[in-house]
């Protein structure tokens, strides 16, 4: 009989739910007699609690990411989080998350993966009080751990960077337990492609450069505006626009004039982000974890829109602080800043080489790999 792996997850943004996917892809290649359940959390709470917790989240992104920024920095602290506020959040998720218990004990499972600290967060507390010797892992999915991701007692911690190591290792967290494997993504990035042939299959010219505008799994943020920004350019662009989930922006995205020396694509979701950036010259986007982690697998120069504050700050920070990115910090410059990275092959290519080597196209079977051994342990 094969190991039995529980991945958990929580759909609040879409990073989460892709690293979830990702690692239970790699677990299956790498054994294909394994049993692999992929969960998302928030399935197990109630209505009202779903839509607190991730809408209200996509709608601070959206109306106030300062506010989100402000507790996000606020509740960033080291340490046991014992006080009033952590004993209400214990409260409310005993009382919306009823069906976790029994997913816990539906099967024997040799270990329980997270990709988001809501469950994380869950299986520590029931480890502390005795309540179940579960083993489960904790996957970081940003290039920094908010105080959020620290869930003791927890077996493994897998994390982007060796700083990522030391904060959670500053944080009392055993040196032992932490691995630096990169934010684990669909294992597909490590596969070489053709670039010819992935022009025409996605009916692309590549006669001009390609510059990919992504807008995350939902389709957040001002994208209309960015792309007509970007359209502004004098150099001809061959612009693919992906809106992800929201049909609205795609529609909107198609609308837009485009001026006889640009070429533009407008797409939806799309589960061949690998193959788009493989192609792009540059992609136009906002810092999320997975995004960027793919981006870099890819060694693609990124240009960094609208971070939001607090994780995608940071991501920001890391990626610039390495010299694999550029940042648009007024929309107006958009074009000008585009157009001079373009055009400067010594530029791009430093972008592309310093992206290459941060990137961790294997991350997810490093993660899976370790899962394996661990759950062989028992």
């Amino acid at each position: 009989m094969g190991k039995r792996i529980l991945v958990l997850s929580a759909a609040v943004g879409a990073g989460h739910l892709r690293a979830a996917e990702a690692v239970e892809k790699a677990l299956r290649g790498l054994d294909p007699r394994a049993s692999v359940k992929t969960v998302d959390m928030l399935t197990l709470t109630n209505a009202l609690y779903r839509r607190v917790y991730a809408k209200a989240y996509l709608d601070l992104v959206n109306r106030a990411p300062h506010l989100l920024g402000y507790f996000y920095d606020k509740t960033d602290k080291a340490g046991p989080r014992d006080g009033t506020a952590d004993r209400l959040q214990q409260l409310i998720d005993r009382i919306n998350v009823r069906g976790f218990t029994d997913l816990l004990s539906s099967e024997p499972w040799d270990v329980v993966v997270n990709t988001h600290f809501l469950s994380a967060g869950l299986l520590a507390r029931l480890r502390r009080k005795k309540r179940t010797a579960q083993r489960h892992v904790t996957v970081v999915t940003d290039f920094d751990a908010h105080a959020f991701w620290d869930n003791q007692p927890c077996d493994r911690y897998y994390v982007a960077t060796e700083e990522t190591r030391q904060t959670l290792g500053s944080r009392g967290i055993p040196e032992a337990d932490i691995r630096v494997t990169g934010i684990p993504i669909d294992p597909v990035f490590a596969e070489q492609k053709d670039r010819a042939s992935l022009l025409k299959k996605h009916g692309l010219r590549g006669d001009r450069p390609i510059v990919l505008m992504l807008a995350g799994g939902f389709g957040v943020g001002p994208i209309e505006k960015l792309l007509a920004g970007l359209l502004r350019a004098e150099t001809g662009l061959e612009v693919i626009a992906v809106a992800g989930r929201n049909a609205a922006l795609k529609q909107k995205l198609e609308r837009t004039p485009v001026p006889r020396h640009h070429c533009l694509h407008v797409l939806g979701f799309t589960r061949e982000m690998d193959e788009l950036l493989a192609v792009a010259d540059a992609v136009v986007t906002k810092p999320g974890g997975l995004t960027t982690s793919e981006a870099l697998a890819r060694g693609v120069a990124m240009v960094i829109v609208n971070p939001i504050p607090g994780q995608e700050a940071r991501n920001s920070d890391y990626l610039l602080e390495n010299g694999a990115a550029i940042k648009i910090n007024s929309l107006g410059a958009m074009a000008y800043k585009v157009e001079a990275l373009l055009g400067d092959s010594a530029r791009l290519r430093q972008l592309r080489n310093r992206a290459k080597s941060l990137g961790r196209p294997r991350s997810a079977l490093e993660v899976a790999a370790d899962v394996l051994r661990l759950a062989g342990t028992g």
